[in-house]
């Protein structure tokens, strides 16, 4: 349970941010939740820091539900949460996709885009990385987001191929 002061407010903002970067739920005002294991420690203390630091009272809690139908409804929750997460993860897979099905359609062979297509896909690996720790209850959708990344680089692979074998024709042609 965090309370801060209203103002200013990119400390509400910052707290915010931090939970929603370890994927906790927000279960009303100032409360928030994730399953108690490892994963989360680490943000629910910076946390609970940030709110320390802005004035504000952080109070953590271990709970459980009075019956096991709570524990279901929260499981079912945060699950919930966790599959948004993945269509969100599995939309940017196809944007990424289609970014790279333009290129080869335009024929934008160079190094440039080459490595900032290479960083696109290292960002979405990380974003899975992160995702598959925060998905304790395993969401439907891991799935088939960990093929859909695996397609993501095969296609980046593809993409790179393609870029060399362009660079080779011009550097060939040059001489």
């Amino acid at each position: 349970m965090v309370k801060l002061p209203a103002e200013p407010s990119r400390h509400r903002v910052g707290v915010w941010r931090e939970l929603r970067r370890i994927g906790a739920l927000s279960l009303g005002q100032g409360v928030w939740a994730v399953p108690d294991v490892p994963v989360f420690a680490g943000g629910v203390s910076r946390a609970i820091v940030l709110t320390e630091q802005a004035g504000g009272q952080a109070v953590a809690l271990t709970a459980s539900g009075r019956g096991p139908e709570d524990a279901a409804r929260f499981q079912a929750m945060f699950t919930a949460a966790r599959s948004a997460d993945w269509a969100e993860f599995l939309a940017d897979c196809g944007k990424f996709e289609a970014e790279l099905a333009k290129e080869i359609r335009i024929a934008k062979f160079t190094l440039a885009e080459l490595e900032e297509e290479e960083q696109s896909l290292e960002r979405l690996r990380r974003w899975h990385r992160d995702l598959t720790a925060r998905d304790v209850f395993g969401a439907p959708e891991a799935a088939e987001a960990g093929e859909r990344l695996r397609q993501c680089t095969t296609a980046c692979e593809d993409y790179a191929e393609r870029v060399f074998a362009a660079l080779h024709q011009t550097l060939e042609g040059d001489r």
